[in-house]
C-alpha cells in the first residue's frame, strides 16, 4: 500500500498517476479528500471521497493528498446532493482481468424521490452518464464495468409521514490506457454531478429531478 507521503519507494507510473490526480480540476460543488485506500486490492492505491453539497462556500482550504492542492470547502447550512468514492489502483506486473496495470474502481450515490426513484430507466441512464462522462473529456479506457441499483427506504411507527426515498447506487470500474488519470478522475466528478442533478450535463442527457438529503 502506498500513501502520498511514500512516493520515493512508488513506481513511476504510479508517481505519475497520482500528479495527474493532483492537477484535476473538478466542479467547485464537489468536495474531494483523500481517505484511506483499501490494502488488499493492489500493491498500490489511493482514494478518494468525493461530496456534492448544495450550497458550496467560496472559500478554500488546503488538502495534504492526491486530489488537488485546495478544495471549494461547503458550509454548514449546505445538503448534501451526492456522494462517491474513486480508487485508483496499480499493480506493476499487471492484471489479466483488468487487462492491464491500472483499474479505476468508483462508487456514487445520490436520493430521489420515489416518483423519480421508480423509473425503469434509471439504472440505463445512470450508466450512460458514465460512459458520456469518459467520452466528453476523451479518457480513455478499456474493459468497463459496473452496476446500477435502486434502493427503497420506508418509514414506519414514530418516522410513518416521512416520504418514501428511493437512493440510486452505480458501482463502476475500468481500465486506463494511461498512468494520466487527470481525464479519469474529472470525468468521475462531472458524474457526481450528474447524479446529484447539477447542470450542465453531457449532450444529450437529461438531468433526474433531484430531492436533497436529509
Amino acid at each position: 500500500m502506498a500513501h502520498i507521503s511514500d512516493l520515493a519507494q512508488a513506481p513511476p507510473p504510479f508517481v505519475r498517476a497520482l500528479d495527474g490526480l493532483r492537477r484535476a480540476a473538478p466542479r467547485p460543488e464537489v468536495t474531494l479528500s483523500e481517505i484511506p485506500a483499501p490494502a488488499r486490492l493492489a500493491p498500490y492505491a489511493v482514494a478518494l471521497a468525493a461530496d456534492v453539497v448544495d450550497k458550496p462556500q467560496h472559500t478554500r482550504r488546503p488538502v495534504h493528498g492526491p486530489a488537488a492542492t485546495f478544495v471549494h470547502a461547503p458550509s454548514e447550512e449546505a445538503a448534501e446532493l451526492a456522494t462517491g468514492r474513486f480508487i485508483l489502483l496499480h499493480d506493476p506486473a499487471g492484471s489479466p482481468v483488468w487487462d492491464g496495470t491500472f483499474r479505476v474502481v468508483t462508487y456514487i450515490r445520490a436520493e430521489l424521490d420515489a416518483q423519480m426513484g421508480n423509473d425503469e430507466m434509471l439504472g440505463t441512464v445512470a450508466w450512460t452518464w458514465l460512459s458520456d462522462a469518459l467520452a466528453e473529456h476523451h479518457a480513455q479506457f478499456t474493459n468497463a464495468g459496473g452496476t446500477a441499483t435502486r434502493v427503497l427506504s420506508e418509514s414506519f411507527g414514530s418516522l410513518a409521514e416521512r416520504p418514501g426515498t428511493i437512493d440510486i447506487e452505480l458501482r463502476a470500474s475500468w481500465t486506463p490506457q494511461s498512468p494520466d488519470v487527470t481525464a479519469h478522475l474529472e470525468a468521475w466528478t462531472d458524474m457526481v454531478c450528474a447524479f446529484a442533478g447539477l447542470p450542465p450535463l453531457p449532450p444529450g442527457v437529461t438531468p433526474i429531478p433531484r430531492r436533497r438529503l436529509t
